[in-house]
């Protein structure tokens, strides 16, 4: 599966675990655990959208490829 630039997923990835990390250390002082919880939901819901979102995209990419090609013969070619 090809994916947008390793740049942007690294960076999206270091900003989920930043945000996760603060999460967990604003829920273990026992303050805004409300807030901690929000955070950790949104992560992780941003997480699976981004992901079933590449998901989509690769399988729309390949059911047009294989449409581009579905008439193509290449035993044709070759004789």
């Amino acid at each position: 599966m090809e994916l947008p630039g390793l740049r942007t997923w690294v960076v999206f990835y270091l900003i989920s675990f930043v945000v996760l990390l603060w999460a967990a250390f604003l829920s273990a002082q026992g303050v805004m655990v409300w807030v901690s919880l929000f955070l950790i939901i949104l992560i992780i819901g941003i997480n699976f959208v981004t992901v079933l979102n590449q998901v989509k995209m690769h399988s729309a990419r390949k059911e047009f490829q294989h449409n581009l090609t579905k008439g193509f013969d290449r035993s044709k070619d070759k004789e």
